[in-house]
């Protein structure tokens, strides 16, 4: 049999955070009104399409377009 792993014990309880709600992010879908990006074509309007570096995808149900970059 293996070694039992050793658990640390908290001393006290842990202070709550001075800092609310600094990591807040603005997400931008909307500009003037309109949503900037694409829709997915199976899930239809109202799931946004994911930019990456390269494709967008749905976190929804995984669909994902590669872009292919021309020379």
């Amino acid at each position: 049999m293996g070694k039992k792993k050793k658990s640390k014990e908290r001393k006290g309880k842990r202070a709550p955070s001075k800092s609310k709600h600094k990591k807040v992010q603005v997400w931008t879908k909307y500009k003037d009104g309109k949503v900037q990006g694409k829709f997915c074509p199976r899930c239809g309007p109202g799931v946004i399409l994911a930019k990456h570096k390269n494709r967008v995808t749905c976190g929804r149900c995984s669909y994902s377009e590669i872009e292919v970059a021309k020379k």
